[in-house]
Formats: structure tokens, C-alpha cells, sequence
């Protein structure tokens, strides 16, 4: 019984042995990492703190799902995938949401191309498919959506005397003069009448998410 498993494990890749099966899987594996990573992610935000990150954690989280999958060890294997997702809580340093986002896929992409079923050729068309709408949709989402981004500026307003409703339109104008963006609304955040100083938030369309604070006046 314990022979037939072993060789079922070993022929379960169209009758060939794992270690076809095996450069199979990590080959659409890292040619799907490779162009979401390379291809779509640095030419488009141009940084290289992540690549590392990327790379590594899609890797190691394909060796240890197609070496465990031939296991007997169901429910420790349910387990290590729990471990695995769980890495994804960093605490020590703050993961903007985008590559938050792709961290995810890399390590989702992983996942598929070690644990898909892979007997038949429609199982083969079904992981490829798989694995190009993903990098159709995050093409398409990273960087043919030219999607407008309502930012804010937290500002120290020193002209107190133009908080007032009726005199709107001249604060929001004088804001568009001083910081050169183009304002459109504001927000009352704090009054202080006894520094004269009123902090606001300032709300302007970007296409990208740069929200930073700004003193305009005296914040001693």
C-alpha cells in the first residue's frame, strides 16, 4: 500500500517523474513572478525595497507547499499554510497598502502553481489561465486605470479671520495661491483663538496618494 502511494506521488504529472512536475511548477511560477515583479511593479513605483521580499517569500512558499502536498500530514500541512499567511503581519515597519497588495499575490501566486492539480492537459490550460488573468488584472489595475486620488493637506492656518462660511470661496483662493494645488474643498479640524491659528484639512485631486502636512503658520 505504502509502495503504490509513493508511486502514484511520483507518476501523478502524466506518468513522468516529480522532478519534471517539479521544474514545471517552479518554471510558470517564476515566470509569473517575474513579469507581475519586473515587468509591471518597478517600471510603473520604482522602488527596489520590496523585490527582495517579493521574491523570496514567492519562492520559499513554493518549495514548502509542493514538498509538503505529497504528505500524509493533512493537517499539519493546513497549519503551515496558516503560518505562512501569517507572516504577512509585519509589525516592525509600516507596509503601504500597495505592496501590501502585491505581497499577497506573490505569495497567493505560490500557493496555486505548487498545490494546483496538474493530471490532465485541461488542468494545464486551467493553471495557465489562472496565472495570466492575474497579471491581465493587475495590469490593468496598476497601470491603465488613470484614476484620480482625493488627497488632504493638514495645514496651521494663521488667517483665522476667512473661517468663517461666507468667506469660503477667499480661503480656499488664498490657500490655491500660497501652496499651489489645486484646493477645492476644506475641512475644520481645530480652532485655537488663542494663538489665532486654525488647523484645517485641505482637499486636492492627485494622481497619486501624497497627503503631508503643512504649517502655515505660527505652530509654537
Amino acid at each position: 500500500m505504502e509502495t503504490e502511494t509513493v508511486e502514484a506521488v511520483a507518476t501523478n504529472l502524466f506518468g513522468v517523474s516529480p522532478y519534471i512536475e517539479f521544474l514545471f511548477r517552479y518554471g510558470i511560477n517564476m515566470l509569473v513572478i517575474i513579469t507581475i515583479v519586473r515587468f509591471i511593479y518597478y517600471p510603473r513605483h520604482k522602488n527596489k525595497d520590496f523585490l527582495f521580499t517579493f521574491f523570496l517569500f514567492n519562492t520559499v512558499n513554493f518549495f514548502i507547499c509542493f514538498l509538503l502536498s505529497a504528505t500524509k500530514l493533512k493537517m499539519g500541512f493546513a497549519f503551515g499554510l496558516f503560518a505562512i499567511f501569517s507572516i504577512l503581519r509585519y509589525r516592525t515597519v509600516t507596509v503601504p497598502i500597495r505592496e501590501m497588495g502585491y505581497f499577497f499575490v506573490c505569495v497567493t501566486i505560490s500557493l496555486i502553481n505548487a498545490l494546483a492539480v496538474v493530471e490532465t492537459t485541461s488542468d494545464i490550460v486551467i493553471l495557465l489561465g489562472a496565472n495570466g488573468m492575474i497579471i491581465t488584472m493587475i495590469l490593468m489595475m496598476d497601470r491603465q486605470l488613470s484614476l484620480e486620488h482625493e488627497n488632504f493637506k493638514e495645514i496651521n492656518y494663521e488667517r483665522i479671520d476667512l473661517i468663517k462660511p461666507e468667506l469660503r470661496e477667499q480661503m480656499i483662493d488664498d490657500l490655491r495661491n500660497r501652496t499651489g494645488l489645486p484646493i477645492h474643498r476644506i475641512e475644520i479640524v481645530k480652532l485655537d483663538f488663542l494663538r489665532d491659528v486654525a488647523r484645517i484639512n485641505a482637499f486636492y485631486y492627485s494622481m497619486e496618494n501624497e497627503s503631508t502636512s503643512v504649517g502655515m503658520g505660527d505652530d509654537d
